[in-house]
């Protein structure tokens, strides 16, 4: 790494707050370093590998955000990153490259200073080790996450189906309908909170595998199904427009929740020591334990 400057990796990071600023959901992290280096002229160096292996461009980038995302300017969440409203503050503020990535590393070693276990002024070597720590859960996590949902991804609708309605039946509810193949009508499942379908709420529920996310209209035309006394459930893989997301927040008669792919995830986890081997084995997840970098 001492062939890279704090000049250098500040116009690399500086070019990445770019590529992710105009992404307002943000970008995949391996779309958004591939982003990276086709803006970028590499110098031999950076277009090298190291002898452990991994190339050096990739590794220099992802090591200078972790400062970032120590200096609250950086989010990475399930392999996505995006800028933070302070980070896209620090990008306006401080244009210099340099200065923007050694604002950075001041404020990595300031969260470090906060740490119990870092609590003294800790050595370089100690700081690298720490980033590496961070960089390989990150790097496992990309991984898994990218694997779940060419996963779920390949799955046929009616597996998919049955995804939520095993989800439905961890959270404490009994499926009381299923749509049999062809037309639905614009219901996929019904829950209830008891075996008979006698108690309120009522849960409808529409599954999409589409990839596309759905569009306001969509959600208009599940919400026209919804009675009085129901509760819908829109599961989506593709997720939500912004505007269906609005639509479904001021709701104001019908209630109605939004699940895309990484709260389906989340639930799904949080609830799989509950499910039965049947269930489970519709989506199988072992746990791997790191040490956390924190």
């Amino acid at each position: 790494m001492a062939q890279v400057t704090r000049r250098r990796t500040g116009e690399h990071l500086r070019l990445l707050f770019d590529l992710l600023l105009a992404a307002p959901d943000g970008l995949p992290a391996r779309e958004a370093l591939t982003r990276l280096e086709a803006k970028t002229q590499l110098t031999p160096y950076e277009a090298g590998e190291y002898e452990s292996g991994g190339r050096r461009f990739e590794k220099i980038v992802r090591f200078a955000t972790v400062d970032c995302v120590k200096a609250g300017w950086l989010l990475k969440q399930k392999g996505r990153w995006s800028v933070t409203a302070e980070g896209k503050e620090a990008y306006d503020r401080l244009r210099d490259p340099e200065e923007f990535y050694k604002a950075a590393v001041a404020l990595f070693q300031q969260w470090k200073r906060q740490q119990p276990a870092y609590a003294d002024e800790a050595a370089d070597e100690e700081r690298q080790a720490l980033k590496v720590a961070s960089i390989t859960l990150e790097e496992a996590e990309e991984s898994s996450w990218t694997e779940v949902q060419a996963f779920i991804g390949a799955m046929n609708p009616y597996d998919f189906q049955d995804l939520v309605a095993a989800l439905l039946r961890a959270l404490g509810y009994y499926i009381v309908w299923t749509a049999p193949p062809g037309k639905d009508g614009g219901v996929d499942l019904v829950a209830a909170p008891d075996p008979l379908g006698t108690r309120s709420p009522r849960i409808k529920v529409q599954v999409k595998r589409q990839v596309a996310p759905i569009s306001v209209d969509g959600l208009r035309s599940f919400l026209a199904t919804l009675g009085n006394d129901d509760v819908g459930l829109y599961v989506s893989l593709g997720g939500f427009t912004k505007d269906a997301r609005e639509e479904a927040r001021l709701q104001a008669t019908r209630k109605v929740t939004l699940i895309d792919l990484e709260r389906l995830f989340d639930l799904w986890v949080a609830n799989y020591p509950k499910m039965p081997d049947q269930d489970q084995r519709r989506l199988p997840l072992q746990a791997v334990y790191f040490l956390a970098p924190e």
